[in-house]
């Protein structure tokens, strides 16, 4: 079992081509013995964004705290604190802070 803080865990930036003002944190993860999910927290700044990308896996969303959007193809739609998405296989997707308070949310994706 692993109980810790997420404020005990570094920020990174996030070093994907086009992202803005995003940062994350690997709460749980291989590393810590979690055989099956990855659970990362994501901040975006105001006026940051992510890429506008896809992927082959699903993934879990719960918005902590913040405003913002979720594209989800030709499809904006508005996101706050509470807020629970699924991005399935494949979908093209992205997240833009149009709030004027950090976004935070979580993510989990299978390993």
């Amino acid at each position: 079992m692993i109980i810790r803080k997420y404020t005990d865990i570094d920020a990174e930036d996030v070093k994907m081509e086009e992202a803005r003002g995003v940062k994350k944190r690997v709460l749980i993860s291989e590393a810590d013995g979690a055989p099956n999910f990855i659970m990362r927290r994501f901040t975006i700044e105001p006026g940051g964004h992510t890429p506008y990308h896809n992927h082959s896996w699903e993934h879990e969303l719960y918005v902590l705290s913040g405003t913002g959007l979720i594209r989800l193809g030709d499809t904006n739609h508005e996101i706050s604190a509470g807020t629970v998405i699924l991005v399935l296989p494949d979908e093209e997707h992205n997240f833009v802070n149009n709030g004027s308070e950090p976004l935070d949310f979580l993510c989990s994706i299978p390993k």
